[in-house]
């Protein structure tokens, strides 16, 4: 029997090449090219025709727009990451890391929604004696779930249309494989294939694909990148597997807000939401200690309130930067703005900041709360009681406004907080009840009314 060829695919982008070489001549990514069985050339078949009929041109005023109707699936931080609830047709892709939950959630939100919609649950990694010990240790009632163990996605495609479920979840894509490829399950060709059918059906049918993905040791989802475009969400699963909070985000969503997060507790029965998620990111501390900046974050349309942690320390040879869920980038660039627009030198200190709680903060608003922690590790004095902060500092020294200034001063009133030392852009029109608002323009005069303060 001749041997099939072998071509280098790009676990990135997909691109090929006859032979392996250390950067991918696509997306000149380096070590992505891995070896797969090269189809055969065949002739175009059916599955790639086009879902519709060749469309007349027209105005984009003579179509009407309407808003898609929501499916809530019972869990209410999962529906706020989704943009309120599922769409019929649409495709979800969820990844994170092995055993942070993904399984669970959705065995949730099918359970949940079961009770009134058909749904069903495609296994590629589990069999279903160990998927209904999950449910029962879970307390859920799985009388309407119907479930599938099987990896071939022509069997799973005519199991959907013969049952035709409002939600489908397929754990995981990188399990299937097609009978049309000759290549390994979680192969480039095999994902964008299967990938490509299931989407394909989802549109065709009305159902409400979910599917799984695993990520790569970076955190990124794996397979080609075409698997995110094809889809219509991506959600990412974020947080510590050793803390009992994971949190769930949304970094494209045709259907809503990107950047939206839901907030969850795990459980020995599961996931539960967290309705007060500022809580969790705030250290409890007997007295006010050095170092500590709380920081009022936006995230999606949630403010939430984060503790920026930040220790400074003599350095022993090299100084070090060390940050955990902030851009290490943009802290060396605050140390530089610190040192050129307010005089205060860390050339020979060890510097270490960190988020509390495992949230990533992405947004350029944290740059003054980090630089007042640390000040304040540096000075071995602590900020103000009951002071909340936000901004972005420039290069040239100015304090940039946050946007959405307004949510993040009521979010931190309602908690408590007194005092909000803020962007002059940012200052409310109107007063917030129990808030004494301090804005300023620059670095030097950030620093000039914290003095003021003590």
């Amino acid at each position: 029997m001749a041997k099939g060829k072998t071509i280098y695919s790009c676990t990135e982008c997909g691109a090929t090449s006859s032979k392996w070489q250390g950067q991918c001549p696509g997306c000149e990514a380096w070590n992505t090219l891995v070896e797969t069985v090269a189809e055969a050339d065949t002739p175009a078949t059916r599955r790639f025709a086009a879902l519709a009929g060749t469309a007349r041109v027209q105005t984009l005023s003579e179509i009407e727009a309407r808003e898609e109707d929501r499916l809530p699936t019972g869990v209410g931080e999962f529906d706020r990451a989704l943009g309120g609830g599922l769409v019929a047709g649409g495709v979800v892709l969820i990844g994170g890391d092995p055993g942070i939950g993904k399984s669970t959630l959705l065995l949730q939100a099918l359970a949940a929604l079961s009770a009134a919609s058909p749904v069903l649950y495609v296994s590629g990694e589990e069999s279903g004696q160990q998927i209904a010990l999950r449910a029962r240790r879970l307390a859920l009632d799985t009388r309407q779930l119907k479930l599938l163990a099987e990896i071939n996605l022509e069997k799973i495609l005519a199991a959907l249309q013969a049952e035709r479920p409002h939600v489908a979840v397929i754990d995981s894509i990188q399990t299937l494989w097609s009978e049309q490829l000759g290549s390994a399950p979680g192969s480039v060709a095999q994902v964008r294939e299967c990938a490509a059918q299931l989407t394909r059906l989802a549109k065709q049918s009305g159902t409400t694909v979910i599917l799984v993905g695993h990520v790569t040791k970076e955190g990124a989802l794996a397979g080609p990148r075409v698997l995110e475009h094809i889809v219509d969400t991506v959600l990412y699963f974020e947080g510590d597997t050793h803390s009992s909070f994971r949190l769930i985000r949304a970094v494209k969503n045709r259907y809503g807000a990107v950047n939206e997060i839901g907030v969850f507790a795990m459980t020995d029965r599961g996931l539960k939401g967290v309705s007060n998620p500022s809580a969790m990111f705030l250290s409890q501390h007997g007295q006010n200690v050095p170092g500590s900046c709380v920081l009022v974050t936006q995230e999606g349309t949630r403010p939430l309130l984060v503790e920026v942690q930040a220790l400074v320390d003599q350095a022993h040879g090299n100084p070090r930067r060390l940050t955990v869920g902030l851009d290490a980038q943009r802290l060396a660039m605050l140390l530089a703005v610190l040192h050129r627009h307010a005089g205060i030198l860390c050339f020979d200190q060890d510097v270490f900041v960190n988020a509390v709680g495992g949230v990533r903060i992405g947004e350029p608003a944290a740059d003054l709360a980090v630089l007042l922690s640390i000040v304040s590790s540096l000075k071995n004095k602590a900020l103000p009681e009951k002071l909340i902060v936000f901004g972005e500092v420039g290069l040239a020294g100015e304090i940039r406004p946050a946007p959405r200034g307004q949510e993040r001063l009521k979010e931190a009133a309602k908690l408590g907080f007194t005092r909000a030392l803020i962007p002059e852009a940012n200052k409310p029109r109107q007063p917030v009840a129990g808030m004494e608002i301090i804005a300023v323009r620059r670095v030097e005069e950030a620093f000039q009314k914290l003095r003021e303060l003590e």
